[in-house]
């Protein structure tokens, strides 16, 4: 059902990514930053999955033992969030939600994730929304990715070492874009991927 608050444009986005996950059969994972980089979470705090569609980054916070936020414009992703969360036993605040026109408040999170997802308006509102010491972690696509995977329009895409300069004001834990550098069939190649800690 589309959300009425919603505005004309975010309705259409709705509905585009509703259709989307109304088709996926595929099991949510967490993101690769998020899984080689679970040793950097706090033990205890608030977390946010960001543009969380099917919720695979939700799930993982929440079952790290974190108080766990998920929010997508799409009502069928939380929907499936809220009911993969009940049916698995974890406490998980699934709300719909446009996180472009509703970023989240300032010093709210100990934790946000971001995953696939890029709007580059966000940018100063995800670090202020972090708390002393919170954690970011980041990954999406980028332009010189060898493999055509991701989103068509290089608007969703990064430049070369962008997502480093975006969230500069943050002290980088890790960072990794190695795009087409070296031998193209192993490595890290069609995302980047970040973890920064703001300074208390």
């Amino acid at each position: 059902m589309l959300n009425p608050s919603l505005s004309a444009g975010a309705r259409q986005e709705q509905a585009r990514w509703n259709e989307r996950y109304q088709q996926s059969t595929s099991a949510p994972q967490p993101c690769r930053v998020l899984q080689e980089n679970r040793h950097l979470l706090p033990r205890t705090g608030t977390a946010l999955d960001l543009a969380c569609g099917l919720g695979g980054n939700a799930y993982f916070l929440a079952a790290q033992g974190l108080e766990t936020w998920a929010w997508d414009i799409s009502d069928v992703a939380i929907d499936r969030v809220r009911q993969t969360a009940q049916q698995r036993g974890l406490l998980i605040h699934a709300d719909i939600r446009d996180v472009a026109a509703n970023p989240p408040a300032p010093v709210s999170f100990d934790v946000i994730v971001v995953s696939r997802f890029l709007d580059r308006g966000l940018t100063s509102a995800l670090i202020e929304a972090l708390k002393p010491n919170g954690r970011l972690y980041y990954q999406t696509f980028i332009k010189q990715a060898p493999e055509d995977v991701g989103p068509k329009e290089d608007q969703f895409r990064l430049d070369a070492q962008e997502l480093l300069n975006m969230f500069r004001p943050l002290r980088i834990l890790v960072y990794r874009e190695e795009a087409q550098v070296g031998d193209l069939t192993s490595g890290w190649r069609n995302e980047a991927l970040l973890v920064g800690q703001k300074e208390p």
